[in-house]
């Protein structure tokens, strides 16, 4: 009888606590250090005065006209004055911080840095963008009516409960994103 072939032995996997944590982590270090990234590269591009005045600016007064015109149906009669919208009782400027701007950022560095195809990621920012500024507009609507009805509640409501409505609802918009068109993880290797 020949002898019978016996397998090397392979060594078993190594324990979780003998791999590094950021070899552990990887996909989760590699997504958080990329949304950094591309959220201060987001920040310091709207920081720089030509994108401000070319770019932030003029989008900022479509939004004050949008929500102007918004303002009209709902019988306010305001008129528009750059990024200002005025009615007889109250005025308001939409300033950078109001714009949607910055949640936009937020929502797009998270998007482009989440694993997922390029198609997703593309369909993610253009629904998601576009459901941010809807949010926006409710808010700029919202606050002009705060400030001509109940003008003692106008700064908390602006400061505080719109700034994180609209925050919280981009956080949210990429957590449904991210839970729907994510990549799964990868399997181990057997």
């Amino acid at each position: 009888m020949p002898p019978k072939k016996v397998a090397p032995a392979r060594s078993p996997a190594p324990a979780q606590d003998t791999v590094p944590f950021w070899l552990r982590n990887r996909r989760e270090l590699t997504f958080l250090i990329l949304f950094v990234v591309l959220l201060a590269a987001g920040f310091t591009l709207i920081s720089i005065n030509w994108v401000n005045d070319h770019a932030v600016e003029p989008f900022t007064a479509g939004i004050a006209r949008v929500s102007g015109g918004v303002l009209d149906l709902l019988g306010q009669n305001v008129r528009m004055e750059g990024t200002v919208i005025r009615s007889p009782r109250f005025a308001v400027n939409i300033r950078n911080g109001c714009n949607g701007i910055e949640a936009m950022l937020i929502f797009l560095a998270a998007v482009l840095a989440f694993p997922a195809s390029w198609k997703s990621r593309l369909a993610g920012l253009a629904l998601g963008i576009l459901a941010i500024q809807v949010v926006n507009l409710v808010r700029v609507v919202a606050l002009f009516l705060t400030g001509v009805y109940f003008p003692r509640i106008f700064d908390t409501s602006h400061t505080v409960i719109w700034q994180t409505i609209v925050i919280l609802f981009g956080v949210l918009l990429w957590i449904f994103w991210a839970n729907r068109f994510a990549a799964p993880p990868p399997k181990p290797a057997t």
